[in-house]
């Protein structure tokens, strides 16, 4: 029997307002809002981040993010080797997207959390970026984090993520056959060691 997963009253509502939500993660919180122009304005704005900073897309798995960028047949392998939302896989967009969102290549990442994916689930990919102003440290509560970007307790999930590592971002470099050790780099160090992605990839080849 699957447990249900009840989302905070309104939640997905906002969502499909276009405005911003705090939502949890395996790591820590993250602030979510659709993959649109205008959403990606409030984002940045609560964020004070520069516009030349990307942010990744959180999915339920990588059918849900198939509408929007290319999925190598090892890109699934690959997820369900290393931990639950340890990895997130910049891939090739389908079309061009909003500059913010990477344009010609797209940060996805599995949620792994119940709660996260129930909520895309419902409202499509949702950006995954960490639920802090640009510089500070992020927090583990969901709503605290809310109240640090000035945004209704409405608008976020209660309870603590367990914090710890980011994922670790990796890059299909398009270059060749993605089974290659050599198509793939990490960007940044996370969850998993970049010398286990090799190992892995070479033992898979």
């Amino acid at each position: 029997m699957v447990d249900t997963v009840e989302l905070p009253s309104g939640i997905v509502e906002r969502v499909l307002q276009g405005l911003p939500v705090v939502y949890p993660t395996s790591t820590l919180p993250a602030l979510g809002c659709l993959p649109q122009s205008d959403a990606l304005d409030s984002l940045f704005e609560l964020k004070k981040r520069s516009t030349n900073k990307i942010v990744s897309l959180g999915v339920c798995d990588l059918k849900q993010a198939s509408a929007l960028v290319e999925i190598p047949e090892i890109a699934n392998e690959m997820l369900d080797f290393f931990p639950a939302g340890s990895l997130t896989l910049i891939l090739p967009a389908h079309e061009t997207l909003d500059a913010r969102l990477g344009g010609e290549a797209v940060a996805i990442r599995v949620l792994a959390d119940a709660r996260a994916r129930e909520l895309i689930s419902k409202t499509g990919p949702l950006t995954a970026t960490s639920a802090n102003p640009s510089g500070d440290e992020p927090v583990s509560d969901c709503e605290t984090a809310a109240e640090i970007l000035n945004l209704p307790i409405q608008a976020a999930f209660p309870g603590k993520c367990v914090g710890g590592s980011p994922s670790t971002l990796i890059r299909w470099n398009i270059s060749g056959d993605p089974l290659h050790d050599s198509d793939w780099s990490v960007v940044r160090e996370g969850k998993v060691r970049t010398e286990e992605i090799h190992t892995w990839l070479t033992q898979r080849t």
